[in-house]
């Protein structure tokens, strides 16, 4: 792929093979192949991006195709592609091209589809370490991530605190609330109940109205209901109220591009997150003795993932500081309005004060 960047940065999308990974339900997969997307300065310090639900590992992208996090990353801007390297990979599981449901099973020679093993977010990082150690990347100036992404960049200041110097959690709680539960168990009976899904093993080119429920139900979380209320103010077409040919068009979208049984595979990591999970601790626990420099952003409005537990956690952490970002977009803060949050990233990103409390 041609280089849009500077003549002394680095721009390829990518794969890497782990030989084996055993997961945290026992399985072993072999041959784990985890694409991704890196740019920036070449030897520069190394920032590890982790998407959400429905991202990938196209952070930044093309002129003509742009990634989900362009406006934050490049040249002098917040994720300075001058000054770092820019790494992202799409997770275990996922949906656009690393080992998950859609990859062969080498057992049968056919997708793996409803018997990919279960997956967790730490699964997720570790995959993530394995690989880093392919390309020969020894450690981590920062991990980066929102909402499913901010799990994963909370697990990694648990999991490997040597080889990350800062953690940016962004629009996430330490533990998936029984909100978010809630939200996702709908997601879940929405497309296993849905008859064209055939436990999985749909025919190409279904229309899976299952998944199309399941991304509605999510986009009702996503942003505020002020947003929604200024943006449709109850307008209707012929046949519909324009929220609801928004919804359904969501929907279609997602289920164009997105393999279902990755989807759930995706939910259900999610409901595994949190930190305390088998570590013998309480969550309070957890923060007293978090590892690693935590920075948490949290987004007014966040139906999911409430502002109020994040800040509570953080000011726990003894290198921990959390900001609070007034947005109408609620969760969806975290994609968007880069002005009103990116200096946050980047002014930690050039400070390294390790056991400093920054709490306040």
């Amino acid at each position: 792929m041609e280089n849009p960047h500077t003549s002394n940065t680095q721009y390829e999308v990518n794969s890497i093979t782990i030989p084996s990974l055993t997961l945290e339900c026992g399985s072993t997969l072999e041959q784990v192949e985890l694409v991704y997307e890196r740019l920036g300065r070449t030897e520069g310090p190394v920032i590890l991006i982790c998407h959400a639900l429905t991202g990938n590992h196209l952070v930044k992208g093309t002129p003509d195709c742009k990634g989900w996090w362009d406006g934050l990353i490049g040249p002098h801007s917040y994720l300075d592609t001058d000054e770092y390297t820019i790494l992202s990979f799409n997770v275990l599981g996922g949906n656009d091209g690393s080992t998950g449901p859609a990859s062969i099973n080498p057992a049968t020679g056919k997708p793996f589809g409803r018997q990919f093993p279960d997956v967790t977010v730490r699964d997720m990082v570790n995959a993530q370490y394995l690989a880093l150690k392919e390309l020969s990347i020894a450690h981590l100036h920062a991990v980066v991530g929102g909402s499913l992404g901010g799990m994963q960049a909370l697990e990694w200041g648990m999991m490997y605190p040597s080889f990350v110097d800062k953690v940016f959690a962004l629009a996430v709680t330490p533990a998936l609330s029984d909100y978010g539960l809630a939200f996702n168990h709908i997601g879940i009976q929405a497309i296993e109940s849905d008859p064209d899904f055939q436990h999985g093993h749909y025919l190409p080119g279904a229309v899976l109205k299952g998944l199309e429920i399941a991304r509605m139900a999510g986009m009702v979380t996503y942003r505020t209901p002020r947003l929604f209320d200024d943006r449709f103010k109850r307008e209707e077409t012929q046949s519909s109220f324009k929220v609801e040919s928004y919804l359904n068009y969501q929907g279609k979208k997602l289920a164009k591009r997105f393999d279902p049984n990755s989807y759930l595979t995706l939910l259900k990591a999610m409901n595994s997150h949190d930190l305390s999970r088998n570590r013998g601790c309480t969550l309070d626990d957890i923060a007293g003795n978090y590892p690693t420099e935590l920075i948490t952003v949290s987004y007014e409005g966040d139906l999911i993932y409430s502002p109020e537990y994040l800040e509570s956690f953080t000011h726990q952490v003894r290198s921990g500081r959390h900001y609070f970002v007034s947005t109408a977009f609620g969760h969806d803060g975290f994609l968007v309005e880069f002005e009103k949050w990116g200096s946050m990233i980047s002014s930690h990103l050039k400070q390294f004060q390790p056991n400093r409390v920054v709490n306040g």
